[in-house]
């Protein structure tokens, strides 16, 4: 077998709560950190959109307003961050903190869904989500953001698709040389989050990679925009020598807030890449000369 390092990942079924004031969310948020940490995680993965509730802070009017509810979130992001960084110091651990929208020049007067990377040292790296859901689009209208980016960390390379993101199988190639890819995700209905769980399971099918998806669960009825959350914590490898035959690694309960733990041993993800019983990441470039021009017959 390949040299590897194994890490301990901690993803989150996080629940979105209303708050009276920045002590109530700076302590959730260390309280969550600290019992990740103290159960040995190195890597805490938090959902698409859990910053929503910093809306709250606002006040319950102006977190019900979708407009409203987009500034009153971006306002409070850099405090946020702050937290993060200190947290992630402080534990010595890496945090994908739940994504927010952000207000971004570059990309004009409308948000982007920015989700924020933070390292043990305190070091920030963000990846914004590229395709947008109908509801982003036509009823929120946040707009795609920057590129795709790969973290080298301790652990290997790490990638980032926002939800949707993972449904989109040229994402998860442009990030083809991740160990693991994190999936950050906010879904309504069951059929969403099986939507994300199942992109989830081809990227890693395809890459030959792990996948780590984080949900957010829960009813949140003083929004409209993430009033209800259906998802559970998992995390999946290519069904292969070194991984579960089923490929889930590891997966919570449905809708039940939580951490949801796993080991992951990125020499298995070297090893089933060169070795494996299929070799996906290595064979995907034989598609290119066979999928673009299908042939046409007309049978009768």
């Amino acid at each position: 077998m390949s040299m590897g390092k194994t890490l301990k990942v901690a993803t989150a079924a996080y629940p979105l709560d209303v708050f009276q004031d920045w002590a109530d969310y700076a302590g959730k948020i260390r309280s969550w950190v600290s019992e990740a940490a103290e159960n040995g995680a190195r890597l805490l993965v938090f959902p698409e959109y859990g910053s929503m509730e910093l809306a709250t802070l606002a006040g319950l009017e102006a977190a019900g307003d979708l407009e409203q509810s987009l500034h009153a979130v971006a306002e409070r992001i850099p405090a946020a961050n702050a937290l993060h960084a200190d947290l992630a110091r402080e534990f010595n651990v890496y945090i994908l903190a739940a994504s927010a929208p952000v207000f971004d020049p570059e990309f004009g007067d409308r948000p982007v869904n920015r989700a924020r990377f933070f390292s043990p040292s305190g070091e920030m790296g963000v990846q914004d989500k590229q395709i947008m859901t109908r509801f982003e689009r036509e009823d929120w209208n946040v707009v795609g953001g920057g590129p795709l980016r790969l973290f080298e960390t301790e652990f290997g390379k790490i990638g980032i698709l926002i939800c949707y993101d993972s449904e989109f199988p040229l994402f998860g190639h442009a990030l083809r040389d991740a160990d693991i890819i994190l999936v950050p995700s906010c879904t309504e209905a069951h059929a969403g989050y099986t939507r994300v769980r199942i992109g989830s399971q081809a990227r890693a099918l395809e890459q030959q990679c792990v996948t780590v998806m984080s949900s957010t669960v829960g009813d949140a009825l003083w929004s409209e925009a993430v009033d209800h959350n259906c998802g559970q914590g998992g995390v999946f490898g290519p069904p292969d020598r070194g991984f579960p035959s089923s490929g889930v690694m590891a997966e919570g309960v449905l809708d039940q807030p939580g951490w949801t733990y796993c080991d992951i041993d990125t020499a298995r993800i070297h090893d089933v890449r060169k070795d494996g019983g299929v070799l996906n990441w290595s064979h995907w470039e034989e598609q290119n000369d066979r999928a673009p021009k299908p042939q046409i017959m007309g049978l009768r």
